[in-house]
């Protein structure tokens, strides 16, 4: 049996090609995925460590709250706990380091790089009066507050060198600064396409903390002291608001964030690789059904000369498994360039990734082989063991080929059932994971009822079908021959449509609920902040103040406070001018902040039950005490929400004054002139970004556009899988009535109506599979949107008909192109070879 399985193999080279392409893809997505995450992993995890190389122990700030109820003091590290670090026993030296965002901008005066990973630190000369973190590549250190050194990275892509002037915004204005000197570094933000400037101590302290204060010190220890025991030393000579780490620790703690930030990445691409597999498992099912089906007369035989049903079994298993090894090992190695690819791809785009190896886990090779050589067996285990059934009297006479009704209507009860079930969970699913599951189980109701469903949906295109003489009938009526199969090839197209389908709908209503919130929630012609996201200096909101087309500016600041034993945060705004910039739909009173007079959003008044009038306790920042009011309840979205407070009242309690954002009202509206100004009245700095309501919205536009164009991209490997399930129907077809077409032939249609006739019943199948697909997808874009409303209020469906109709066209195009080469085969049939086939 053995022998004969792998005879088998090798006599239907053309039929297992296209299994071995469906099982390569879906494993070649699962080993590419496997590959990219681990070589990405791996490229930061190393550049992490090379970072704390020079790290023996750290002393941090401790973030707690004081005695006198303080809330959210940031403590600081003073010079004399450094000098107190640097003497304990088992110490070598010790670096005090002073870090915080700085925008670099280019000799075109544009921003390098994201401003989330633009930031700037202090050279800490140690002995010899360097500083080992930092070594210079040409030039010499910074030394006053005019001076930087940059890294080499960031030199060569803006062109700069030692002597160059640079423009830099550390929290708003410009500051011209001349280079001093290029060093090289192993920090992993600049490693990942970041850039860093370095500042002399005292003007990094003045810049980013106050003077004589650090953000953290760095301990070396001597020869032959470990961590351990350093850590120890240091932590008698600590106060209470500070604490310490060994470098292992800090190093492994950042090995554990990449991790998790890289599972996220793994289990979404994860979660399309088993959607292409689960649709490959169609395809193979019905390669295995075809080429048993052609074998039918020879496996009676066998059974008749005394092979067992398990015999047979085994030996249509045999075959999955040779073919599912060659699948597995092919698409490892597609997988492994898929997974370099994704790599030069993403640094393309001018997202730097830390330079490393590509990696190949042992487990990558292990689950690559041990998927494809599973997912082939189990689609190809029902095609066995029905054969195994069939009697071998009954396959010598092909009287077993007809389905029975009782079994029909078993399957169509049967999917019904597992179709109401999933579609209740999908309706009443309280979470994503919940609303997930229940559309897997409806689309595996679906496709269970798809035979069912098939008839009628098919017989809609009669009318047509009609227009193309006897090859459109005899297609209409080809597709409904046998159910299971066109039921099992759409169902394959049905689920990469309704992932894409359902996917476009709920981006388009995000977008469009953002679009509604920024109109909605604001009168501002302007929205200025940081590109980094960091706060902004009050100069900024003066200079815009002063600006002669400017009307009305409020800065809004934030501030920790403690109300009645919770932690809350404060929103600062100005009282005098923020109704001219806000829109905000009350629910009772009004919009009133002056003085003691706050306005809370309807979540913070449902749950600690404020109304208008209420009052409570507060004790701000510097641990003051205050009373508030509650003059009004607003509706609350993303961008307002929470206490709003005026600055006059919050501000003498911040530690630190910075803003948030500055909105800002202009004589003539929003407009490219008007910005201008503005920009050219806060320095050109490119830090900066002065955003109207409708560059909010395109902003977070470009970001669902991208991650939706992802998303195509990972579900057409779905698509192309669907395609080789078409073209194997279509084959499976023409093989089961070669008789049939060479009847045809001989009583009059030619070679283009027998081509019309198989592309037809291709476009028919097709477009099946796309209604359905393109009709799930709508609902489970609805069924979303009750969750993301409780987060999202201005959320509502907004149906894409025009990406609709482009889907169905491409469920078109596919039934075309996959009727091609079957097309050909079967008017390329000799009709009288094809009559007496048996």
């Amino acid at each position: 049996m053995f022998r004969t399985a792998l005879r088998n193999v090798l006599a239907h080279k053309a039929r297992l090609l296209m299994t071995v392409l469906a099982v390569m893809l879906g494993v070649a997505f699962v080993s590419g995925t496997l590959v990219f995450t681990s070589t990405i992993s791996d490229a930061y995890r190393k550049s992490s460590q090379k970072g704390y190389d020079k790290v023996d122990v750290a002393v941090q700030p401790r973030h707690q709250d004081g005695e006198d109820g303080k809330p959210g003091e940031t403590p600081r590290l003073s010079q004399g706990l450094l000098d107190r670090a640097a003497k304990v026993p088992g110490a070598a030296s010790a670096t005090g380091s002073v870090n915080g965002f700085a925008a670099i901008a280019d000799k075109h005066g544009k921003l390098i790089g994201e401003g989330f990973s633009s930031s700037g630190a202090n050279y800490y000369p140690g002995p010899g009066g360097k500083d080992a973190r930092y070594p210079m590549k040409s030039g010499r250190a910074p030394q006053g507050s005019g001076e930087i050194a940059l890294d080499a990275r960031t030199a060569e892509r803006a062109g700069y060198k030692a002597g160059d002037t640079v423009r830099i915004s550390v929290d708003g204005p410009v500051l011209s600064q001349k280079i001093t000197g290029i060093f090289t570094t192993d920090d992993g933000a600049v490693s990942a396409g970041g850039s860093l400037a370095l500042f002399d101590t005292p003007t990094a302290q003045k810049l980013y903390g106050k003077p004589g204060e650090f953000s953290q010190i760095d301990v070396k220890a001597a020869a032959g002291t470990s961590q351990t025991a350093l850590k120890s030393a240091v932590d008698k000579v600590l106060p209470k608001d500070a604490k310490s780490v060994t470098g292992k620790e800090l190093a492994d703690d950042e090995a554990k964030i990449i991790a998790q930030s890289m599972d996220g990445m793994r289990t979404s691409l994860l979660v399309f690789a088993g959607i292409s597999l689960f649709v490959g498992i169609f395809i193979i099912a019905n390669t295995f059904t075809m080429l048993v089906a052609q074998r039918t007369k020879e496996l009676a035989l066998m059974r008749a000369v005394g092979a067992s049903r398990r015999q047979i079994t085994r030996s249509v298993l045999i075959e999955a498994f040779v073919v599912g090894a060659v699948a597995g090992i092919a698409g490892l190695i597609a997988g492994i360039g898929i997974g370099a690819g994704l790599r030069s791809l993403i640094s393309s785009t001018g997202n730097s990734i830390p330079d490393g190896p590509l990696v190949i886990a042992p487990n990558t090779v292990l689950v690559s082989l041990v998927v494809g050589i599973v997912v082939t067996m189990l689609a190809a285990w029902l095609p066995g063991r029905r054969a195994a059934k069939i009697p071998p009297v009954a396959a010598m006479n092909s009287i077993h080929a007809v389905a029975t009704t009782k079994s029909l209507v078993v399957r169509n009860s049967i999917g019904g059932a597992i179709t109401a079930l999933g579609a209740a969970v999908v309706l009443t699913a309280s979470s994503s994971t919940v609303l997930g599951l229940g559309a897997a189980v409806v689309l595996i109701g679906i496709f269970v009822l798809t035979p069912l469903l098939s008839r009628p949906v098919i017989a809609a295109w009669a009318p047509l079908l009609r227009l193309f003489g006897m090859p459109g009938r005899l297609a209409r009526q080809n597709a409904v021959r046998n159910p299971r199969r066109t039921a099992a090839t759409a169902s394959a197209l049905m689920i990469g449509l309704t992932l894409i389908t359902g996917l476009t709908v709920i981006a388009g209503s995000v977008q469009k609920a953002i679009d509604k919130m920024a109109t909605e929630s604001l009168k501002a012609d302007y929205v200025v902040s940081m590109a980094s996201m960091t706060p902004l200096s009050p100069d900024v909101e003066k200079k815009l103040a002063a600006h002669p087309d400017v009307t009305a500016t409020s800065p809004m600041r934030q501030s920790p406070a403690r109300i009645d034993g919770d932690h809350q945060l404060l929103r600062g705004v100005n009282g005098e001018a923020v109704e001219k910039l806000a829109k905000l739909d009350f629910t009772s009173g009004r919009f009133t902040v002056a003085g003691d007079k706050v306005v809370i959003d309807d979540a913070l008044s449902r749950i600690n039950r404020w109304k208008t009038g209420s009052s409570f306790d507060v004790t701000f920042e510097d641990g003051k005490k205050g009373r508030l009011t509650v003059a009004g309840v607003y509706k609350g979205n993303d961008l307002m929400r929470g206490i709003m407070v005026d600055n006059r009242t919050l501000t003498p309690h911040l530690s630190e004054i910075n803003d948030n954002q500055v909105m800002v009202k202009t004589k003539n509206g929003a407009g490219e002139a008007v910005k201008d100004s503005l920009r050219k009245a806060l320095g050109d700095n490119p830090a900066i970004q002065i955003q109207t309501k409708q560059d909010i919205s395109d902003g977070i536009s470009r970001m669902i556009n991208l991650l939706l164009n992802m998303l195509y991209g990972l579900l057409a490997m779905a698509v192309i899988v669907a395609v080789l399930g078409v073209i194997n129907t279509l084959a499976m077809s023409v093989f089961e009535r070669q008789q049939e077409i060479g009847m045809l032939r001989a009583i009059g249609l030619d070679r283009k109506g027998i081509k019309r006739m198989v592309r037809l019943e291709s476009l028919v199948i097709s477009l099946f599979g796309g209604v359905m697909g393109v009709g799930l997808g709508v609902f489970f874009g609805w069924a979303a949107g009750d969750l993301i409303r409780k987060g999202l209020s201005t959320y509502e469906l907004v149906l894409p008909w025009g990406r609709m109709g482009l889907f169905l066209l491409l469920a078109a195009v596919v039934g075309v192109l996959a009727a091609l080469w079957p097309a050909r085969r079967a008017a390329k049939l000799n009709m009288l070879s094809a009559i007496k086939a048996e």
